[in-house]
């Protein structure tokens, strides 16, 4: 999109169709994920993930079809997709006891430190979103905010996890998770190098 769709100037998006999906989606994740908190059922677990997955993907395309991108839908989003780790993360380590330590890993990298890359855009008043950061900085987006980057970025340590227990690797799912960990290090280090001047930013396009 050529310009920022913000709430003053738009504020009926604040209750748009994209924020509803968002809405409906963590609230449904979250519901589904208390079911497979109090069941132990893996069907439960995986269609709970699914929601949020999807409805993931969904809030942002709409946003992005529609033109109705702002950036307190942005926020909005990076606060619900916490939420919904947070409890899937909560109702698996409650099914499966043995997966508290990739999980743990993961929760303190998506928690803390992805957090703070997600809501660094803010800190450029011409970016509405994490998706547009390869306009301030094209390797940390890269890293991040890319399709294959976000999709590996909560869907590899659970799909690790699934596999190390079909295969019989328990090493798997921690070697996922500390990966994780280096990207937002690395990240985060460059991030601070470019505010503080040390390092210059690289912008770019999306290919």
């Amino acid at each position: 999109m050529n310009t920022a769709a913000t709430v003053l100037q738009k504020p009926a998006l604040l209750l748009g169709l994209p924020n509803k999906i968002t809405l409906v989606r963590t609230v449904l994740a979250m519901l589904i994920a208390t079911v497979a908190f109090g069941s132990g059922d893996l069907t439960w677990l995986i269609t709970g993930y699914a929601v949020y997955w999807i409805g993931d993907i969904a809030d942002g395309a709409v946003a992005r079809y529609r033109d109705e991108e702002t950036i307190a839908g942005a926020v909005f989003d990076i606060v619900c997709d916490r939420a919904c780790c947070f409890l899937l993360a909560a109702a698996f380590m409650a099914t499966y006891p043995d997966v508290a330590g990739p999980l743990a890993i993961f929760l303190i990298q998506f928690g803390v430190l992805d957090t703070m890359l997600s809501l660094a855009f803010l800190l450029w008043p011409s970016c509405i979103s994490p998706n547009y950061f390869h306009r301030i900085d094209r390797p940390i987006y890269t890293w991040n905010w890319s399709k294959p980057a976000k999709a590996l970025n909560t869907g590899a340590v659970v799909v690790s996890l699934l596999i190390a227990s079909r295969l019989e690797l328990p090493w798997l799912p921690y070697c996922v998770a500390l990966a994780g960990v280096a990207v937002k290090v690395c990240s985060l280090g460059r991030l601070l190098a470019i505010l503080t001047g040390r390092r210059p930013a690289v912008p770019g396009t999306v290919v």
